[in-house]
């Protein structure tokens, strides 16, 4: 039986609809996914413009653990990362102690930091440091458990490059790129000419004085010319942050590796030492780093109650 009351009910039903949609998207740049009322007269909120770009992500960079492994501070990195749940977790080298031919010591070195990067929530990406591929043996043991000594990938329209500074290795003595991993990276940059960013890593600064720069490295960043990219890197145990032909260069400092205090310790933040995790968020400025102290990372039981 038709009924003009329900016929009104509806329509007042549908209407209201239409009035709340108009009301939760009435603001100026309002986040998508977002449901909130809002009142055309104050509102007790600055914006509704949440960061939130979907292009933006984070993820985390440990630097050097050995060259005198503290033991338990890249243990304690791994508890933290998991607390922070990055996309994924980013290494520059000297992962092991190394240094030497002994394929037994070799593997259980290897197996100790296995373990630890298998802890780790989230993917690991390993880049061999002179402690990890000191040797021609060491090198082919790298191949035989973690494969490529370099490589790339992709994500949201940003290019990771992990290069290789110990090509050949020869320990504490020299770095190089070879012409052959020149040659693989020009084939990945030409191929990949329009993304918004390319982020490059490498265990030794070769920009830096020490073992120097060489022609390899001017090669690379011939290479890199014209992009959009930064650069981090690991090895000396101190941290610093130049600019160089209008990029960012980091060396990062330790993550349980020796430091060049007492017992070993890192000298502390007013001489750039310290133990630390890199938190990187990109955006389509660049990365935005912060470095996070392990010690200041807590669960959600700080205290004891």
């Amino acid at each position: 039986m038709f009924s003009f009351r329900g016929l009104f009910m509806t329509i007042m039903r549908n209407l209201s609809i239409v009035i709340v949609a108009v009301v939760l998207t009435g603001c100026a740049k309002i986040a998508p996914n977002l449901q909130i009322e809002v009142s055309k007269a104050k509102n007790p909120w600055t914006n509704l413009n949440l960061y939130n770009n979907p292009d933006n992500f984070q993820f985390a960079i440990v630097s050097d653990r050995n060259g005198g492994n503290r033991p338990g501070i890249f243990e304690q990195a791994v508890k933290k990362i998991n607390l922070l749940k990055p996309e994924f977790v980013i290494s520059v080298g000297d992962l092991i102690e190394g240094y030497t031919e002994d394929k037994a010591k070799i593997d259980s070195q290897w197996d100790e930091f296995d373990y630890l990067a298998k802890r780790l929530e989230m993917p690991f990406f390993y880049i061999p440091g002179n402690h990890d591929v000191t040797n021609l043996v060491m090198e082919k043991k790298w191949q035989q458990r973690h494969g490529a000594l370099y490589y790339y990938f992709i994500y949201h329209d940003v290019l990771f490059i992990f290069l290789n500074s110990e090509d050949p290795p020869q320990g504490h003595a020299k770095n190089n790129i070879s012409l052959k991993q020149i040659e693989y990276f020009k084939k990945v940059l030409d191929g990949h000419q329009n993304l918004r960013w390319t982020l490059v890593f490498i265990h030794k600064p070769m920009w830096l004085g020490g073992n120097g720069e060489n022609e390899s490295w001017a090669k690379m960043e011939k290479l890199l010319d014209g992009r959009k990219y930064t650069v981090f890197a690991g090895h000396h145990h101190t941290y610093n942050r130049s600019i160089r032909n209008g990029h960012q260069y980091f060396v990062l400092a330790t993550t349980g590796g020796g430091g060049k205090g007492e017992n070993n310790e890192p000298e502390g933040l007013d001489k750039c030492q310290f133990d630390h995790i890199v938190w990187v968020t990109m955006t389509d400025a660049g990365p935005v780093i912060v470095n996070l102290l392990p010690d200041g990372i807590f669960d959600d039981q700080p205290c004891k109650q």
